[in-house]
């Protein structure tokens, strides 16, 4: 059978499989606290849900008590998920380079399945929210969307022989990201309204088991594999070794200047993620709260309205990236995402929560190019091994920032819930600063945020 070197299908599925699920979850958790709150059936029309508005009514009181639940709720739940993901996704997608790059494809795919598989039983049986943290366990055990992503760029990577085409290839990748997201946040809606939770959480697991399928035995891999690569290691020591070797000397053996850039380029990576991550992951809740009161159509038209910014990012990407260097157009999406959030933080109608995306616009350019710019500073060999430090960052950064978020939502909601969406616009002046001091720095007349492959080759040899 003939294989094939194409990954964007397999991407194409996963996210919107995913994307599909991802705040039909949120609504779950949020019905199933609020029906053991009120000891009532939750109420949702044609037009908005069900919300007391009247803040001396009682309520009112126990409205806000299931919105503060469910935020501690995600919290615990996203937390017993990433301690075994962020260990797969740094040992799959760091042996991709050696080991091939489909197995940090089919696990997540694998572990998607269980989980959906987990969450339909739930629902449809009426199980326990407490079941969900075992599903959450498992689900991390097979690498979840950190090993998926990692191991989807580095595949993407693997094709790329002219490392100009870098930027905007993974620019592509973060695009069908952000436009299928955005389709299946618009469908979420009415597939829950149309066959409910169960049936949606089976539609998923479906498409999972497609996906399964076309990367076992239609996708080619893009790293070879000799015969000495499929023989196990003599001992759990060199099992160990052979695990994080490629990280390991990543950092080891690069001369001091590589070091330092890969660094400084992971850590404003790292700090971005955590203020994109930790603002974004709080709309759904915000928008279910007074005095928005949305339902699950207008939740998915929310989430669908991410599509026109992921599409907007990558032509900003595709077209700064001919007439700008790669930093300054880390600059302007920044500054793009703050103007959202601060925005977002005094939306109270549901046409000013729409046009928070407006000036949100640019908000996802920045992470395609900061893994575009890690991927140009190290060697073909080293491209495991940067992204598995970059999934392993996603772990922990998407953790720490859901975990941070939600319980300051939960703590501030009862008097201002758009202070979380200002705290997120405010942290970004850490990157920001970070940036300004890669543009203030120099060695050997080269600005380390403006290196490309061959001036990092020479750095290397001048070093060596």
């Amino acid at each position: 059978m003939r294989k094939v070197l194409c990954v964007e299908p397999v991407i194409f599925i996963y996210i919107f499989a995913s994307a599909l699920t991802s705040p039909l979850v949120q609504q779950f958790i949020y019905r199933r606290l609020w029906e053991e709150e009120y000891n009532s059936t939750f109420v949702s029309d044609s037009n908005v849900t069900y919300c007391e508005q009247n803040k001396s009514s009682p309520t009112y009181i126990k409205q806000k008590k299931v919105q503060e639940k469910t935020s501690v709720f995600n919290m615990q739940l996203d937390l017993t998920g990433a301690v075994p993901s962020l260990i797969v996704a740094t040992v799959i997608v760091a042996n991709g380079d050696r080991q091939g790059r489909k197995r940090s494809l089919v696990l997540p795919s694998t572990g998607a399945l269980i989980a959906n598989v987990g969450l339909a039983a739930i629902s449809y049986f009426s199980f326990s929210l407490s079941v969900l943290f075992a599903v959450a366990f498992i689900t991390g055990l097979f690498g979840s969307i950190a090993t998926f992503l990692g191991g989807g760029f580095a595949y993407i990577a693997d094709l790329c022989h002219d490392e100009k085409q870098k930027t905007t290839r993974i620019a592509v990748v973060d695009l069908i990201f952000g436009v299928v997201s955005g389709l299946a946040g618009l469908s979420s809606g009415y597939f829950l309204r149309g066959i409910g939770f169960t049936w949606t959480f089976v539609t998923a697991s479906l498409l999972h088991v497609i996906n399964i399928i076309y990367i076992a035995f239609f996708l080619e891999d893009t790293v070879g594999l000799s015969e000495s690569q499929h023989q196990s290691p003599e001992s759990c020591k060199e099992l160990l070794r052979e695990t994080f070797s490629g990280v390991y000397m990543l950092f080891k053996t690069s001369p001091y200047k590589k070091r330092i850039l890969i660094i400084v380029l992971l850590f404003t990576f790292m700090t971005y993620l955590f203020t994109m991550v930790g603002g974004s992951s709080l709309f759904t809740l915000y928008e279910l709260d007074e005095p928005l009161c949305w339902n699950e159509v207008y939740i998915g038209y929310g989430a669908a309205a991410f599509t026109s910014v992921s599409l907007t990012s990558f032509l900003g990407v595709f077209l700064f990236s001919k007439c700008l260097k790669d930093i300054y157009i880390v600059f302007i999406g920044i500054f793009s995402y703050i103007g959202g959030m601060v925005m977002a933080a005094f939306a109270k109608t549901t046409l000013l929560m729409f046009l928070v995306r407006v000036p949100s616009l640019f908000c996802f350019m920045p992470i395609p190019v900061l893994r575009s710019m890690l991927s140009k500073v190290v060697l073909t060999g080293e491209q495991g091994a940067v992204f598995a430090c970059i999934a392993c960052l996603e772990v922990v950064t998407g953790t720490i920032s859901l975990s941070v978020f939600n319980i300051l939502y939960a703590a501030t909601v009862a008097w201002f819930s758009g202070f979380s969406f200002l705290l997120s616009a405010g942290l970004c002046l850490i990157p920001l600063a970070v940036l300004c001091w890669l543009l203030c720095t120099s060695w050997n007349g080269e600005d380390l945020a403006l290196l490309v492959p061959e001036e990092v080759s020479s750095i290397e040899s001048a070093d060596s």
